[in-house]
């Protein structure tokens, strides 16, 4: 009996890594076809489409981005230490997209899964406006 949990389990496992290997290739056709990829709102530097959380997520990451790569990325706002002298609020303003790392196969999965439905709905609106 225990080597059948261990089997079932390893076939989880595997089944959850072929799903997060499809769903990045997804994220990059579906990025690829977004045309032009939308500026994020509120930034100043920034291209992505909002990506909720998956449920449960803590909230150990900020704002969750899928860039014109079809990455998922962090995106950190903040000031850019070095031009605080000049006084330009551009150029102060600092835009980072920090690589979502670290993830285990089945949070990737629930993150790119949000991605994947995000940007589908931004498809659709944007299809919907200009009827």
């Amino acid at each position: 009996m225990p080597e059948d949990s261990l089997r079932h389990r390893a076939h989880a496992d595997a089944i959850v890594e072929r799903a997060s290997e499809q769903l990045r290739a997804l994220l990059v056709e579906l990025a690829d076809d977004i045309e032009p990829f939308p500026e994020f709102p509120g930034s100043f530097f920034t291209y992505g489409i909002e990506v909720e959380p998956p449920a449960g997520a803590g909230a150990e990451r900020g704002c969750v981005v899928l860039a014109e790569d079809g990455e998922l990325y962090e995106l950190q706002v903040g000031l850019d230490p070095e031009e605080l002298a000049s006084g330009d609020a551009s150029a102060m303003r600092q835009e980072l997209r920090v690589p979502l790392e670290g993830l285990t196969p089945t949070e990737y999965v629930a993150y790119a899964y949000n991605a994947v439905r995000a940007a589908a709905e931004y498809v659709e609106a944007k299809a919907e406006a200009s009827r």
